[in-house]
């Protein structure tokens, strides 16, 4: 071989490995995008943020009676079927923990298919539990407030904070938790309740959501009856949030108690 045909092979071989460098490199960004980047869908129906208390009164059977309901509500052919009869078809979802803290179990993620309320259901499952032992209420929602919200990664129709726990606030914050319910609901997002009336505070606990945690246009309360009724709770509460079935009864169970704080009318 001469000079030039080993200098013409390099060359070829330097830009054969370059285009195969570049060919990676896409491959890992494409990697990178999470399916809301990729998919097709501009704006959804419902961007919603599921708050789940995991404080010291939520044993571990508690926890997973909780991650079990919202996972069998997504696989629930009537909650898919609400999910995809909104005029945009598609829902964003994230799962939040919160006792002292509040952090993402699952974050955003697009809903626009039974398989994807499916896969969504399977991450509920999967998640690993982020426990501690005071119910810091407000906390949550300014984390909510400051940090998740403005992620979302689509524009939505409709913004509710959906927010579930069997006890009051009790970490004396400096911002009450009606104070951010107040601030929350006046960029236009509506927080609804789910109080598990379970323990020492389940003869006070619905009306303690009713005067400090929800608010927010058609806002409303599902209650669950302890632990082991919160799948059934979850599931009626997720058919009004996402779907037009409005506040009439959804099957055995209370019906949801839709409250709007006079300030909101």
């Amino acid at each position: 071989m001469t000079m030039r045909s080993r200098d013409v092979a390099h060359g070829a071989a330097m830009r054969c490995g370059f285009r195969f460098r570049v060919l990676i490199g896409i491959g890992v960004s494409l990697a990178l995008l999470s399916p809301v980047a990729a998919g097709p869908v501009d704006t959804v129906d419902t961007a919603l943020v599921l708050a789940v208390d995991v404080s010291g009164s939520v044993s571990l059977e508690r926890y997973r009676l909780q991650m079990e309901g919202i996972a069998a509500a997504f696989e629930d052919a009537a909650v898919q079927g609400a999910i995809l009869a909104g005029p945009r078809q598609s829902l964003l979802i994230t799962l939040v923990q919160w006792s002292d803290k509040a952090q993402v179990s699952v974050p955003w993620t697009l809903i626009a298919s039974s398989e994807d309320a499916a896969s969504f259901a399977a991450q509920v499952r999967r998640a690993p539990r982020v426990a501690d032992q005071f119910t810091c209420m407000s906390q949550m929602m300014r984390l909510v407030a400051d940090k998740i919200l403005p992620r979302a990664p689509l524009p939505a129709d409709r913004t509710v904070i959906d927010v579930s726990g069997d006890g009051h606030d009790n970490c004396n914050p400096l911002q009450p938790v009606e104070a951010l319910r107040d601030e929350i609901v006046g960029t236009g997002v509506t927080i609804n309740g789910l109080p598990i009336l379970d323990g020492d505070e389940a003869n006070t606990l619905e009306g303690w959501y009713r005067e400090h945690v929800i608010g927010g246009t058609g806002a409303f309360l599902q209650p669950a009856a302890g632990f082991p009724d919160f799948e059934r709770a979850m599931r009626e509460k997720f058919l009004v949030e996402v779907s037009a079935v409005g506040t009439q009864r959804l099957g055995g169970g209370a019906a949801p108690v839709v409250v709007v704080h006079n300030s909101w009318r």
